[in-house]
């Protein structure tokens, strides 16, 4: 049996003009079923903004900029026995419409206000929350 470790993913905080926040319904563990920010895994030797960038493009079809890291979020065994360190970064689309290219990842995707945030969220979305003042919680 080889020795567990923590991944490393990410994700983005995308934010429109209003200030509602993209959110993603997960359909695989870990948290499935739960509301979150889009990302993915980070590959050997990509950078996680990168990363950020690529994993977004392909499951939304939009182009995002960076804007700057907001968190680091860290969810562990949330369904998978895993454990995943995750910088969060807050960034805007810069072209392109969110739209789900990977139906079999995500159920869909929504512009949700900070007081009609779905339910449950992930530990990434509530780190990102309570980074920046929000009050939120797993549910």
């Amino acid at each position: 049996m080889s020795a567990q470790k923590p991944e490393a993913g990410c994700g983005a905080a995308i934010r429109d003009d209003t200030g509602r926040l993209l959110l993603i319904q997960r359909l695989r563990e870990p948290e499935a079923g739960a509301w979150g920010l889009p990302g993915g895994k980070i590959d050997f030797g990509e950078a996680a903004a990168d990363t950020a960038r690529r994993e977004i493009a392909e499951e939304l079809g939009i182009e995002i900029e960076i804007l700057r890291l907001a968190c680091i979020a860290e969810t562990i065994n949330q369904g998978d026995g895993r454990h995943w360190i995750a910088p969060v970064y807050e960034a805007r689309i810069i072209s392109g419409e969110p739209k789900i290219l990977e139906p079999e990842k995500h159920a869909g995707w929504g512009w949700f206000g900070y007081d009609t945030l779905p339910s449950p969220l992930t530990m990434a979305a509530v780190s990102y929350l309570s980074a920046i003042g929000i009050q939120s919680s797993v549910q």
